[in-house]
């Protein structure tokens, strides 16, 4: 397995963490006799704790950068240039586990430009692997 998958499914396990976070505590909020109607899909319920709002923030953050990480790494495999992706997908997974957990510690201005900055990372690293698949 290359470095870039391993990063590509380390990326997909924080995903999957993050969101079995948010299904636990809605687990227990269910058990506890929160009415399953209580999360209305594509509303923020508020009466979830603020962290748990974060957490499924950032859940919603990973997932829209997945496929586009998923499409290179794998691009990359199918025609035989794992070395494009290589050197950049950890630093991608290392951007986004920062930005994911600085999303969920708050909002305030310094964490919102820690936030942009881990994600400019991501997106710079997505630039220079698109880069060197159609160079």
């Amino acid at each position: 397995m290359t470095v870039s998958v391993q990063a590509l499914l380390l990326f997909t396990g924080w995903a999957f963490l993050l969101v079995v976070t948010v299904f636990a505590y809605r687990g227990v909020a269910l058990l506890t006799g929160t009415p399953i109607t209580s999360w209305p899909r594509g509303s923020k319920n508020p009466n979830d704790p603020g962290f748990i709002q974060r957490v499924a923030d950032a859940h919603a953050n990973t997932l829209e950068n997945l496929p586009i990480f998923a499409v290179l790494v794998l691009a990359a495999q199918a025609v035989g240039k794992p070395e494009v992706t290589a050197s950049l997908a950890m630093y991608v997974v290392y951007a986004r586990l920062g930005q994911s957990l600085v999303h969920i510690l708050g909002v305030n201005t310094p964490l919102v430009l820690a936030r942009a900055t881990f994600w400019t990372v991501q997106l710079v690293c997505f630039g220079l692997m698109f880069y060197g698949l159609l160079a």
